[in-house]
Order: C-alpha cells, then sequence, then structure tokens
C-alpha cells in the first residue's frame, strides 16, 4: 500500500517522499487506518516491522490537523535510547510540519533539565519519556496531562519486564478517561492482555507472526555445563576473528560480572546496564558504533534498543526465557543482507527453551562439538554427574555381644 493512500497531511507526506518511503509495511498497513479512525488498538510486532511509524505517522497527521494541540500526546517508552530513536524519527518526519516533540528521561545534566521545564512549561505536540522521570514532572505539578488525547505505550512487555507496572498505572492517574490508547508490543504474554484489559477501550487487535531470523545468520549452539560457558566464550573470542560482537546474559549482575571477567582475562569488553549513568551509557555505545570496542554485554533490553550495522557475533550467554527474544538477539546480526553468526551456550535446565526456540524458527540447531580443552573441564555442580554417581553403600557396625 502507498503511503499517498492514507490522504495525510501534504506536508507531513512531502517529509515521508523526502525520506524515500513510498509503501507502508504490513504493520503500517493495518495499524494506520485503526488509528486515524481514533479506535484503540494492541499491536503485536516486533522491533524492525516499521511499528513506530505505524503509530507516529497516524497521531501526527491528526496533530496537523488539531489547533489547541500543545500536550496532545504521550508517548511510553522502557528506556532512555529507544525514548531518542523515536524523537529522532519524530524530528524527520516533521521536517516539513511545525509539530513539536519533548523527550523526558533521567541521568541528564542541569542544563537538560531547564530545557525540559521550559518546553512543558510552553507546551510541545509529543512527549516521548521513560516513566520514571515523567512521573517526578507530574508529581510536581509542573507537567499537565489533562486535556491528552493520545497515549501510546512502545515495547509494553519490555516495560513490565523491567518492574514499569506500578509507575505505568500512577502516569495513568494523571491522564484523561476520555483518550485513544495504542500499546504495541513484541510479545503478548498473560500480563500484558491484562494490563490491556485496565488501560484500552474495545481494542482492535493486530498481531504479526514474527519474522524468521535473516538467512545470512549462521547460528550455532554448544551443549555445556555453566563452569565452561567463560572458558568456551574465551576461546571462541579470542580465536574467532570477530570484531564486533555483543553478548546477552539474563541478569544485570550477570552483565557486571561477566564485564569484569572478559577485563580480567584481558578482553577488551564494557558491560552495559541501567545502573550507569546517563552519560557512561551513551559513551559506552557511541565506542561500540565507532568499532572502537569490540564486546559489548548486556540484557534483553539492549536487543530492543541498539541499532548499530556490521555485527558479526551475537552470542547469548543465557538461553532466552522467551523463543520471541532469540530472534530480536540473533537479529542484532546479519543486517542488511549482510552474514553474522550466532551462538548460544546450552546447559541442561536450558533444553525445553531450545526446543521452543526450534520450534518457532522451525529448525533444529546442531550442536557443535566443544574443543577439547573445554570438553576436558570438570563440573563443579552438574546435576548429570549427581544422578549418574553410584550411592555409596552405608556401613553398618554391629556390637560385638558380651559372652
Amino acid at each position: 500500500m502507498d503511503f499517498k493512500d492514507f490522504n495525510f497531511n501534504p506536508q507531513l507526506l512531502e517529509g515521508l517522499l523526502a525520506m524515500g518511503f513510498r509503501s507502508a509495511t504490513p504493520i503500517q498497513e493495518q495499524a494506520i487506518p485503526i488509528i486515524l479512525d481514533k479506535k484503540d488498538l494492541i499491536a503485536c510486532a516486533q522491533t524492525g516491522t516499521g511499528k513506530t511509524g505505524a503509530y507516529l505517522l497516524p497521531i501526527m497527521n491528526m496533530i496537523s490537523e488539531t489547533p489547541d494541540r500543545h500536550n496532545n500526546t504521550l508517548i511510553l517508552a522502557p528506556t532512555r535510547e529507544l525514548a531518542q530513536q523515536i524523537d529522532l524519527q519524530v524530528e524527520a518526519l516533521s521536517y516539513f510540519t511545525n509539530i513539536s516533540s519533548l523527550t523526558v528521561y533521567g541521568g541528564g545534566d542541569g542544563i537538560a533539565y531547564e530545557q525540559q521545564k521550559r518546553s512543558m512549561r510552553d507546551g510541545v505536540d509529543l512527549i516521548i519519556a521513560t516513566p520514571g522521570r515523567l512521573i517526578s514532572h507530574l508529581s510536581s505539578g509542573l507537567l499537565k496531562l489533562d486535556q491528552l488525547k493520545h497515549l501510546v505505550l512502545d515495547e509494553a512487555d519490555r516495560m513490565l519486564d523491567m518492574g514499569f507496572y506500578d509507575d505505568i498505572m500512577k502516569i495513568i492517574s494523571f491522564l484523561p478517561e476520555v483518550r485513544q490508547t495504542v500499546m504495541f508490543s513484541a510479545t503478548m504474554p498473560p500480563k500484558i492482555r491484562t494490563m490491556a484489559a485496565k488501560l484500552l477501550k474495545n481494542p482492535l487487535q493486530i498481531s504479526l507472526a514474527i519474522s524468521k531470523p535473516a538467512e545470512g545468520i549462521d547460528q550455532q549452539i554448544y551443549m555445556v555445563h555453566d563452569d565452561q560457558k567463560v572458558p568456551l566464550l574465551t576461546d571462541l573470542l579470542r580465536n574467532g576473528g570477530y570484531k564486533s560482537i555483543i553478548v546477552f546474559a539474563s541478569t544485570k549482575e550477570k552483565v557486571k560480572n561477566l564485564g569484569k571477567v572478559f577485563r580480567g582475562l584481558g578482553l577488551k569488553a564494557e558491560a552495559f546496564h541501567s545502573d550507569l549513568d546517563q552519560k557512561e551509557r551513551e559513551s559506552i555505545l557511541q565506542t561500540f558504533k565507532n568499532k572502537q570496542l569490540p564486546i559489548l554485554i548486556g540484557t534483553d533490553v539492549l536487543s530492543r534498543g541498539i541499532d548499530v550495522e556490521g555485527i558479526d557475533l551475537v552470542v547469548n550467554f543465557d538461553v532466552p526465557h522467551d523463543a520471541e527474544d532469540y530472534v530480536h538477539r540473533i537479529g542484532r546480526t546479519a543486517r542488511a543482507a549482510t552474514k553474522g553468526t550466532a551462538i548460544t551456550l546450552v546447559n541442561s535446565r536450558d533444553k525445553r527453551k531450545l526446543e521452543s526456540i526450534e520450534k518457532l524458527i522451525e529448525r533444529k540447531i546442531v550442536p557443535q562439538e566443544l574443543p577439547e580443552k573445554i570438553a576436558a573441564i570438570e563440573a563443579v555442580h552438574r546435576p548429570e554427574a549427581a544422578k549418574n554417581r553410584r550411592p555409596q553403600q552405608k556401613k553398618v557396625w554391629h556390637k560385638k555381644k558380651a559372652m
């Protein structure tokens, strides 16, 4: 479907055409008419499908046709990085319009905070925010959203995974009941449906089948026990010839620990996590994008918040809990028809997760043979070893009867 068929505002359409966009993606083709019709919507679509344009374009079109529009739309995002990416798209799409936007997130300096305050007093069309910092502005009375027309929750599943449920519900208490609410989520677990039932009114639903990993990805798995993971990965990183690597771990604590371990082993690596301040996070990402940092370690938040070309290796240090997250993670490599490698370390507890992944991607992944020196490493806490060990016979001592 051609973007001209949506009858967008001429200035908005001019911005689209100037950026080289002509045809809508499947999620845009389905979502844009629903949002233009001012219906609530819950959509399941992953990163890379054009979902940001699917809600930005119709909302920006409605803003351009609204005379009294300050603080018209609030977009909630789980991370600063995603909020910044959304704002960049707004800036590009609104080049020929007079639509204004503001990003609100923590970690900035005093100057940025004063700029936020001034913009809030004057009013803007679009506010793109992370939940925590937005609550502080709402609670202080500096920001008023009682006339809000549109609420968008982007990557809603990730916000819940990061523990933002209470923050989201508190923000909702500052918003008018009569509004249009749009929710985008890469996955649709029960907790998302429960939240959607509370926030949306008679929503229409769109669900796009998750796309399969790119053909250019060489998917590999190693069957290991936990104390083989670091030695194996160290060996692969040192000898594989990879130049740009992302390592995904299951928790923030494990991310931090891996950063220390890799640096202790002489590997140039940085851990990317929420305890870093904004400047530290931006500096690490920029260094990684500039290919000055070869190894970046993070959780699943990173799989949806980073857009870097030329990543040639993705490592799942832990198998992700959801099969969809596996696709998100390895999708960081082999982009734009290039080739890349995805390596997943699978222990005995992860076999069911692996089965779910293979079912989703509709193919079996053949395990790689462990290097001999790694295979020789004995498990310290190995369930199989304990299970197969022959039980020791208890000696029974009988007291000799006195004659």
